[in-house]
């Protein structure tokens, strides 16, 4: 049973920073993309994120690039999200997500994504 545990959710004030770190077990962490997604209350899932098994392809999505960074261990079995700059809109509960299917390109689409962490908050204050 693979099995994702994110950590590293917090109260930060705007223009702060939190790390956030996700850890997989149970299955080949390396032949993985992951990726961060994220849900604030009252909308739907939304990419954050990706990074491809072998760290060549990241994605980001417009409203975080140049503010967060994804970054994977594939010894250690973890993908982590350096979030900087934080605003308000960044409030939400982040997921990371595992996708078994080799692409081309990492994807964004929630959907498609195999494995799931039970998610960890993240308030922004003002």
């Amino acid at each position: 049973q693979v099995q994702l545990v994110e950590s590293g959710g917090g109260l930060v004030q705007a223009g702060g920073s939190l790390r956030l770190s996700c850890s997989v077990s149970g299955g080949t962490f390396s032949t993985y993309a992951m990726a961060w997604f994220r849900q604030a209350p009252g909308k739907e899932r939304e990419f954050v994120s990706v990074i491809s098994r072998n760290t060549y392809r990241i994605l980001y999505a417009d409203s975080v690039k140049g503010r967060f960074t994804i970054s994977r261990d594939n010894a250690k079995g973890t993908v982590s999200l350096q979030m900087n700059s934080l605003k308000p809109e960044d409030t939400a509960v982040y997921y990371c997500a595992a996708d078994r299917t080799v692409r081309p390109w990492p994807t964004p689409t929630p959907g498609l994504y195999d494995y799931w962490g039970q998610g960890t908050p993240v308030s922004v204050s003002s």
